[in-house]
């Protein structure tokens, strides 16, 4: 059996934002895959806030995820045979949330992504970096405590990598959403409030290796 991650072993604070790095196939989109309830790990607990997810049913988990999570992942996932606001609505419509403050809610929070003027363009006809603009309103719009980004600017250019990465922390900082994100992107890693490294299974502290690193001087 192959371990994907073993022993490892993490506390993330409220509204904090934690960086995620480590090679190809090291265990980063299984680890928020776990902390999501998509997957299920084998021991070990799984916590956000007072919920324990590695206590719940498959179905307590999917409501779970639904109220309480956010996601942005690197191909976008938004539904072509639906509009851009639409796409951003069907998070508060799978919540609850219909009608007026539905419509209303997610128009306000395209206007703050820069796409109050697209709601109703077809998102195929969008650039990469307006669909991660549209997948990062979907994310945020029903206020979820935790948002969990694989690679979400692994997709995009250089520079529109950057003006979505200065979305995605503006929008969660001023909410004080609590943010996870799996990324090889340096620049993004170190815009994070504390970055963690899998390795061999296991987080360890890539801000503390850097630090013991500047003073001996190794660079």
């Amino acid at each position: 059996m192959h371990r994907v991650l073993d022993g490892a072993n993490a506390r993330i604070q409220s509204g904090e934002v934690v960086a995620i790095v480590g090679r190809s196939g090291s265990g980063k989109s299984t680890l928020l895959n776990l902390v999501s309830g998509i997957d299920r790990a084998d021991s070990g607990e799984v916590a956000v806030g007072d919920r324990i997810i590695t206590s719940m049913g498959e179905p307590e988990r999917t409501l779970f995820r639904r109220a309480h999570l956010g996601f942005v992942y690197q191909f976008f996932n938004l539904i072509p045979t639906l509009d851009v606001e639409e796409n951003v609505r069907l998070a508060l419509e799978l919540n609850g949330i219909r009608g007026v403050a539905a419509r209303e809610r997610s128009a306000a929070l395209l206007a703050e992504v820069g796409l109050g003027d697209r709601l109703r363009s077809a998102v195929d006809r969008l650039s990469g970096g307006e669909q991660q603009r549209v997948a990062i309103a979907r994310a945020l719009v029903h206020e979820p405590a935790v948002l969990l980004a694989d690679e979400p600017t692994g997709n995009l250019d250089e520079e529109t990598a950057a003006q979505v990465m200065r979305v995605l922390l503006s929008l969660t900082r001023s909410r004080q959403t609590t943010v996870v994100v799996a990324t090889h992107d340096a620049l993004l890693a170190r815009s994070a409030d504390r970055v963690l490294e899998l390795r061999e299974g296991k987080l360890v502290s890539a801000d503390a290796e850097r630090a013991s690193a500047r003073r001996t001087g190794v660079s």
